[in-house]
């Protein structure tokens, strides 16, 4: 299991024990975690899972490109470590990933 932090926009912190292999969306949802509506089930098109990567964890995680670029223009205050969480996979390397959900999903 890695543990993954979610931040709300009211600063409340959100830890979840998440399966590795998975996307963190998919952990997101299993967990019930508010703010991740995943309106297209983790096919990166519809942009209602994004959040932004904390800025320590942003080389590790990556940039979005293609697709995911795309789609992230259809998302609410996108920013420079903004990533659809359907495109991240769970990895051991990833254990204490830290992501900021926006105030709304687009």
């Amino acid at each position: 299991m890695t543990r993954i932090v979610f931040v709300t926009p009211a600063a409340a912190r959100i830890e979840i024990d998440a399966d590795d292999g998975l996307s963190v969306m998919e952990c997101a949802r299993r967990a019930n975690v508010p703010g991740i509506v995943a309106e297209c089930g983790g096919a990166c098109s519809c942009a209602t899972c994004h959040v932004h990567v904390d800025p320590a964890w942003s080389a590790q995680v990556g940039e979005a490109t293609g697709m995911e670029r795309d789609m992230l223009e259809f998302a609410e205050d996108v920013g420079e470590t903004s990533r659809l969480s359907c495109q991240i996979k769970v990895a051991p390397a990833l254990d204490g990933l830290v992501v900021h959900l926006p105030a709304g999903q687009g």
